[in-house]
């Protein structure tokens, strides 16, 4: 049975706010969550960018729900103080977090000063990453003098299970290389065709674990609210690699978007006022075999959307189950 979650986006949402968001989630039925974790947002319209971790620990706290996180680790973060943190949530609120980790993007990494690496030495550096995050976890002491550098490190406090380390893809060649490490994979809405390809480039490499989905949605009362909705908050996320992964600035992001018409919103936002388009949407992705589905409506302000998913939506997917 697929399950159905919600996306904390901290790049749109002040943090309290988006902790009002998932307490009332969670009431409307939601059963599950996940959250980013960026520096900076894509646009100044968004105009947030709360620190992920400190917020999970309310999140955690605040709900029942399960949390995840999507991670860059390896420029911005050491691999080690990432372990750290996995452990610490795990050991806080067994069962209930994982984190997805990837090869990040430079508008939230070039905060430190060093240098963008080219794409398959993020891949080679986010592969060593992985490794030390697991042998900490796993209670190893860690020294390693590579494309990142520890030196005797050890975790204190570990939970007893560690939390699933979950692949984050884009592309089918990045999906079939998280099959040799991850414990399942998480991509974001696309083309039909492009996500079947993408959950069996993951299991034809033997990939375990379940597949999950980000669905990126606007919904409104009306169809033009749903549209303006779209365009002012996710124009700026239009962009494919490697246009997504190589840009720095808020300011840059904002300048390449500013002709993108409600027509291109449209190919990676699945805007409607229709709740009955939406449920044939995530039905459809339950039928390519996605396992979890999380759904980021693409506004700012989440409420009207939880109340309205929760009672109109939510219960006609479980249904169909």
């Amino acid at each position: 049975m697929t399950e159905y979650g919600i996306h904390a986006s901290h790049e749109q949402i002040p943090p309290a706010a988006l902790l009002t968001a998932m307490v009332a989630a969670e009431r409307a039925g939601f059963g599950t969550a996940m959250c980013s974790d960026h520096f900076s947002p894509w646009s100044e319209r968004q105009g947030e960018s709360a620190f992920a971790w400190s917020w999970l620990g309310a999140a955690l706290q605040a709900t029942g729900l399960t949390f995840g996180i999507v991670n860059a680790p390896g420029q911005r973060y050491h691999p080690a103080i990432v372990a750290q943190a996995i452990g610490t949530l795990g050991a806080m609120f067994p069962g209930r977090f994982w984190a997805a980790l990837g090869s990040g993007e430079y508008s939230n990494e070039h905060i430190t000063g060093g240098p963008w690496p080219r794409k398959e030495i993020r891949d080679a550096r986010l592969r060593e990453c992985v490794d030390v995050i697991r042998d900490l976890l796993d209670g190893k002491e860690v020294t390693r003098d590579g494309l990142v550098t520890v030196d005797r490190a050890r975790l204190w406090t570990r939970p007893e299970t560690p939390p699933p380390l979950i692949g984050a893809a884009v592309s089918t060649g990045t999906a079939a290389r998280c099959a040799e490490w991850a414990d399942g994979l998480i991509t974001v809405n696309g083309p039909e065709d492009h996500l079947r390809e993408m959950i069996a480039a993951y299991r034809e490499a033997g990939g375990r674990g379940p597949v999950c989905l980000q669905v990126h949605l606007s919904w409104a009362p009306t169809e033009e609210e749903a549209e303006a909705i779209a365009h002012d908050q996710w124009r700026s996320n239009v962009f494919g690699p490697p246009v997504s992964w190589d840009l720095e600035l808020v300011e840059h992001f904002d300048v390449v978007s500013e002709h993108v018409t409600v027509e291109q919103v449209r190919s990676v936002v699945n805007v409607s006022s229709d709740l009955g388009r939406h449920i044939d949407w995530l039905r459809g992705y339950a039928a390519l075999g996605f396992d979890r589905v999380y759904l980021h409506h693409v506004g700012q302000d989440l409420l009207p959307f939880i109340e309205t998913f929760g009672a109109k939506v939510l219960p006609h997917l479980r249904g169909s189950e």
